[in-house]
């Protein structure tokens, strides 16, 4: 993208996206890509930080309202400013070409390949629940479904939409599943203490509540994917509010019965010590073959995330190497398999790395938590502003939808995802450092492409 380009190239504009959704489709897109393999591990890392019930409950449903404020404040920027850059675009258009570089630089580096590896812990998580390969059984499960996905996508071989909306269909079957064995069939569990909190601070008050935040968020995430189908929605001005209004309120209501049933089933505590969480309970609910068949469930659900995370990610890191000629051979793609063959191998190999680090410290899934969360809620932050900012210099833009109660929603989504920011530099390990790191590496990076350029 050079300097000057903050629209749609003349191609996109030709092919524009018309208004073809109605509320009910718009509804189902976004709890189809907001439900993932999270709500499957994170309610134990909860649990083990939220000092009581209440407090946990709490904080699931204080999570379902900043993802609202956060998605309202994303659908004003990409109906004012549409392209299929996403953030990358806003981010070049409110702070120039240099921060979009290094939003670009995290994503290949941190956001989107620790996605791909705290999804493909879960993913062997759940499997040595089935099958164990030994000590190292995640991270090798972790590992085979990295290399396999990407050498299928290499190939050219791509998920279709129905097997997409089927397996997600799959995945709301699980968290079913999970509440009706946890509410009917499971036998109480006994009241215990409150679970000590994980994250190894001295005060266990505001610092264990915030790193409950940071869990939660990240099993809310994907409605910033999601507030860009406003392009798609018939009566956009007023579905969009109703399609996110309503989807959050189902994602809600679903996890937060979700966390009810782990709760009455195996106890704060038990939720707390729990590495396979909605398996413990199905377990306790149905014995063995309960617990065998929701841990294929979930296995699939995160196999499902991860391959789009793969294809997503992998083209966002093709723009990359378009964009900027020190990144140029991410920018090559395959003709003969339709794929950034390139983009898709970069990408495996820095999740591979990840996931090694996850391995070195025995917290894979949390490691990967902790790498990707600062620098996540950090450009979060950045985009929320960008609303201030685009509004003060581009006022005669036209904005098919506007935040309601401006400025009063965008600058809580800004303070909310400023104490995210601070709460995963505080209170997290070792893998907040390296993420950081590995952002700030990204400086003499652009500092190499504009002498490149």
């Amino acid at each position: 993208m050079n300097q000057h380009n903050n629209e749609p190239n003349r191609g996109e504009s030709a092919g524009r996206p018309k208004p073809v959704l109605e509320l009910a489709d718009a509804i189902a897109l976004i709890v189809g890509i907001v439900v993932g393999a999270g709500i499957f591990k994170t309610p134990s890392l909860v649990a083990a930080n939220a000092g009581g019930e209440a407090a946990m409950l709490a904080a699931w449903l204080l999570g379902a309202v900043v993802s609202l404020i956060g998605a309202l404040c994303y659908a004003e920027l990409a109906t004012a400013f549409p392209s299929a850059g996403g953030d990358y675009h806003f981010l070049n258009r409110a702070y120039g070409r240099k921060l979009s570089f290094l939003f670009a630089w995290a994503r290949l580096a941190v956001i989107t390949t620790g996605s791909i590896a705290l999804l493909a812990f879960v993913f062997g998580d759940y499997c040595t629940r089935l099958l164990p390969l030994g000590e190292y059984s995640s991270a090798l499960y972790a590992a085979i479904v990295v290399i396999a996905l990407t050498a299928v996508n290499i190939a050219g071989v791509k998920s279709g939409a129905a097997t997409q909306f089927w397996l997600t269909l799959l995945e709301v079957a699980g968290l079913l599943a999970v509440i009706l064995a946890g509410l009917v069939f499971a036998p109480a569990a006994a009241v215990s203490a409150s679970a000590a909190p994980a994250g190894g601070s001295s005060d266990p008050g505001q610092a264990a509540f915030g790193l409950c935040m940071v869990f939660v968020l990240l099993t809310y995430g994907g409605w910033n994917e999601a507030a860009y189908i406003s392009a798609e929605l018939k009566d956009q001005r007023r579905n969009m509010v109703r399609a996110l209004v309503w989807s959050m309120l189902i994602l809600a209501a679903l996890y937060l019965l979700v966390n009810v049933a782990y709760l009455r089933g195996l106890g704060l505590a038990g939720m707390a010590r729990s590495q396979v969480v909605a398996a413990d309970l199905l377990e306790q609910a149905w014995g063995s073959a309960g617990a065998q068949l929701i841990s294929i469930m979930i296995a699939v659900s995160a196999l499902t995330s991860i391959n789009a995370t793969v294809i997503v990610g992998a083209r966002s890191n093709y723009a990359l190497g378009c964009d900027w000629p020190l990144f140029g051979f991410l920018g090559q793609w395959n003709g003969r398999t339709g794929s950034p063959t390139q983009a898709l191998l970069a990408q495996g190999g820095v999740s591979l790395a990840l996931i090694a680090l996850g391995t070195y410290t025995r917290k894979g899934f949390e490691t990967m938590v902790d790498y990707t969360a600062p620098v996540f809620w950090l450009f979060f932050l950045l985009t929320g502003i960008a609303l201030f900012v685009l509004r003060a210099r581009e006022p005669d833009a036209e904005r098919p939808f506007r935040v309601p109660l401006y400025p009063l929603l965008p600058l809580g989504f800004c303070a909310s995802s400023a104490w995210l920011l601070y709460s995963s530099l505080a209170y997290t390990r070792l893998g907040a450092l390296v993420g950081v790191a590995v952002l700030a590496a990204g400086l003499p990076l652009l500092w190499l492409a504009g002498r490149g350029k």
